[in-house]
Parts: structure tokens; sequence; C-alpha cells
């Protein structure tokens, strides 16, 4: 007759038939007059002792059935989905030997929870804290100063307070002391370095610092992103300054710009550290790049000779100074004589270089020196007159004690000294007042009647002079005319 296998919680498994064999479970349920079922009975045993150990689970498991996985040396049971490992750990003082991967150890001289890694080595599950010290990612409630409570994160080593991280940021109620976090009183939203304070511009005072790579920052030892120049792509709204050292220029440090305090003090420098020279390049109105000049130790330098200008028509320089200029010039103020400087001028003035005026002619007040030559070609001398006499008038001199001029026009009774002179070749007396009168050379000469050449020429009446002889001879006629009018002949005087 069948009988039915009933399972712990009542409910029925299976009925096993007589004479024969239910292997529906990890077990071989035997059927009644089943011939030769010791065997099978004592291996169900076995299996049972054993707990099914073997690499794979058993077949047909039952709900709470133990098995132990031979590969993995794990003791599973059977939740009625899947085999699942048992809990526990090792405990010990010690670092425990012979666990597998996987495995706890409760160390229980610091009271922490370690796992076994797939190296045979042990890995740290907690608590963070060693000793008496707290090491740990600690959570908390802090109070700011309007009273609100924040939760935050308190980043502890050896129980101070690395770092905080919030989702706010507050200030902390540091009046009391129980609520206070050394190194923290403001904290930001976002992670806050200890002795990152309000007063420090987010500068940390203390060694605190991130390590490592970051690809973006808001400031750079407290100066905001912002105010720093790109090196490719420098770009100043405002003044930008150095401190007195100034800067370089150059893999070398080949150019140099500062501020020397020494001397007469605060001198900017321009310093050409490494080359010869410094070069000044402009671009001109059509977009060519030209170099007018440089700088070497010799001076101030074009760099093409006869091409370039200081100055123009429109841009003049006031004033140059040197002790000697060597080329051409097309202007000059002055001239230097001596120790001194004279300017130019028409007029005889003095300490100045005689000029000619608009006729070509030169003034002085006189000459000092060797004349080879001379434009016209008499000598000459001022005497005052008893008028205004025509040039080419024979003159006396006046015998009346009464008179204050001392020439009148001459007469054929009288000794004549000289004529009215027009261009004297040299005026003596020049200063004196009165007419220029000609003593000695050739000139002009007022005569009336027929004039031949060679002849004698003679004072006859009111300066006026003729080829009548008298007493009173003027000169020799240098020409002829038959014009018996008024009229001048060149004449060599004879007075």
């Amino acid at each position: 007759m069948a009988y039915v296998i009933n399972l712990t919680n009542g409910g029925s498994l299976v009925t096993v038939e007589d004479g024969t064999i239910d292997q529906s479970t990890s077990l071989k349920l035997v059927g009644k007059n089943y011939a030769g079922y010791g065997e099978i009975q004592n291996e169900n045993f076995i299996h049972l002792l054993e707990n099914f150990s073997s690499a794979n689970q058993p077949a047909g498991p039952l709900n709470g059935q133990i098995w132990f996985d031979n590969s993995q040396k794990k003791l599973k049971f059977y939740d009625g989905t899947k085999f699942r490992t048992t809990g526990g750990a090792e405990i010990s003082t010690t670092q425990p030997v012979g666990l597998t991967t996987g495995d706890f150890w409760w160390d229980t001289s610091n009271n922490q929870l370690y796992a076994q890694n797939s190296d045979g080595g042990f890995v740290l599950i907690g608590p963070q804290s060693i000793g008496e010290t707290v090491s740990a990612m600690v959570t908390a409630q802090v109070r700011d100063s309007n009273q609100v409570n924040r939760t935050i994160i308190k980043g502890t080593v050896d129980d101070g307070v690395v770092f905080i991280v919030s989702n706010a940021e507050f200030t902390i109620d540091t009046t009391d002391p129980a609520n206070a976090i050394t190194g923290f009183d403001i904290v930001r939203q976002g992670l806050t370095l200890r002795n990152t304070t309000s007063a420090a511009s987010g500068v940390t005072s203390s060694a605190h610092r991130f390590h490592g790579t970051a690809t973006n920052a808001e400031k750079l030892g407290g100066v905001a992103a912002a105010d720093y120049a790109l090196a490719g792509a420098a770009n100043f709204s405002s003044v930008v300054r150095f401190a007195d050292a100034g800067f370089t220029v150059g893999a070398a440090n080949d150019l140099a710009v500062f501020i020397d305090e020494s001397g007469s003090g605060n001198e900017g420098v321009i310093d050409n550290t490494v080359g010869q020279k410094i070069r000044f390049k402009v671009k001109s109105s059509g977009g060519v790049t030209t170099e007018p000049f440089h700088i070497q130790s010799g001076g101030l330098i074009p760099t093409t000779t006869t091409t370039y200008d200081i100055g123009d028509s429109n841009y003049k320089w006031r004033n140059m100074y040197a002790t000697s200029f060597n080329g051409l010039a097309t202007q000059a103020i002055a001239l230097q004589v001596g120790s001194n400087y004279r300017t130019g001028d028409v007029n005889p003035t003095n300490n100045t270089v005689a000029v000619r005026d608009s006729s070509g002619n030169i003034a002085a007040n006189v000459f000092n020196g060797i004349s080879t030559s001379a434009r016209y070609a008499d000598l000459a001398e001022k005497y005052t007159t008893a008028e205004e006499y025509p040039v080419g008038t024979a003159v006396a001199v006046d015998f009346g004690d009464e008179n204050e001029h001392e020439c009148v026009s001459a007469k054929s009774s009288s000794m004549p000294i000289g004529v009215v002179s027009a261009e004297p070749a040299y005026l003596m007396n020049s200063d004196a007042e009165g007419q220029a009168i000609g003593l000695k050379g050739r000139l002009p000469v007022r005569c009336k009647g027929v004039i031949k050449k060679g002849e004698a020429v003679y004072a006859w009446e009111d300066g006026v002079c003729s080829a009548v002889q008298t007493t009173a001879l003027v000169g020799i006629a240098l020409e002829s005319s038959t014009d018996e009018s008024e009229k001048l002949i060149e004449c060599v005087l004879k007075v």
C-alpha cells in the first residue's frame, strides 16, 4: 500500500508507491516492499550528515535545506528560490587563518569587523574609530547664527574636523562652545576645509589643502579667477601694476622693465640684458612694417642711412642739445663765436652776425680789416652843407664864421674839396651829420656845356662845373658830351 510523505509544516510532499523509489528531492524515498533499501537509506543518512557537500547544488531542494558548497567552502540554505550563504564571523584578537574570500573576522581587541578579500588579506568593514579617537565621516547637526539646526557631514581624523560637507551656506553659532567647531566660522555650500574662515576670503590659513588635479577654480590665492590674465590671450580692462622689480621678456630674461630706486630714485629702466641692441618697429599708413631706428651701446642709430627723419614740418622738437652736429643744416638760430652764440641781423646790431638784407646789402658800424675791392669808386666823408645838394655838386669850405655848416656849393673863385657822392666806395664819419662828399676817386659830376674826354672840368657856379678854365679845378672828364644843358659827367677827382 502506498504512503504519503508530509512536510514539517503539515503539507504533503509526495506519495511513494509500493516497491518504488521517489527521487523528486535530494534524497531517495523508498516505497514499501522495495528490495535492497538498506544502501539507499544509508546513503540518505550520509547526504544529510555531510549536508550534500558538493561543488554543485543538490537537485530538488526543499525550503530550508542546507547545502555545503564545496567549491566556495560555504554553508548555504535554500530559501525557496535559491541557496543563500549563512552568516557569522571568526572571533579572535589576532588575524585568523584558514578563512576564504568573503569570511568575516571580528577583531575583539579593537572591536572592528573585517572581511577577507580575494588576495587572502582583510578589508576593514568598520567602525573607523581606532582606540579612543574618532576617524570617520560623521553626520552631525550644528546651529547657525539664526539658531537654525543644520545637517552636515564632518570629515574627522583623530578627533579633528578636517572638512565639512554642507548643502547650504551658513554661519556657525560660536557663542556656545558645545556648538562651535574648531577651525570653522562660515560653512560654504559644498565642501569647506578647516581654517578657511570668512576673514581669509576663501584662503586656507593652515596647511590643509586639496592635493591633485582640479579642472576649475573660482579663486587663486584669494584672487578671483576673472582678475587673472590668460597667457595666450591677455585682456586688461584696467591699469596693470607690477612691483618695482618689474617684469622680463624672453627665455633668458633678455629684456627687463623695472624701476631703479638707486641714484636719484624711482627711475624707469628698459634693460636689454642679452642682445646688443633694442629695435623699434612701426607699421606705416600702407600697412608695411618698417624699422626706423634701434638703440645700441653707441647711441641712437637709424636702421638705414639717410632714410628716416626726427620730427617733420608739422611736428618739430623744441630744443635739441649736443656738443656738435655733423651733417647738413638748412637753418640755424645762432652761430658760435668763441664761447658765445650770435644771431644774424640785417642791421648793425651789437653782438650779431652781419646778414644781407632784401637788397643784398650788409650793414655794419665799423669794418676792421683789409678790403681788396669795392663796388663803387670814390672815397667820401660826411660834411654838413648849407642845403641838401644834388649828387655831383662840387662843394667848397664855407669861410663864413657865422655859418654852422661846413660846406657850400663851389663857384669859379672857390677852392673845391669834393663832389656830393651818391654811392661812395668808402664813407668816413658815416655816423656824422651832413652829406657824403667824394674826396678821391671817380664819380659823376654836374657839368654844363660841351665836355670832351680827358678835358679838365672846373667849378663855375652853384656847384655846377664846365670846361672853362678857372682856379677851381675839380677833376678830369672820363667821357664826352655835346649836350649844352646840365648833365652828369663821370670824372676823376683832382681836388
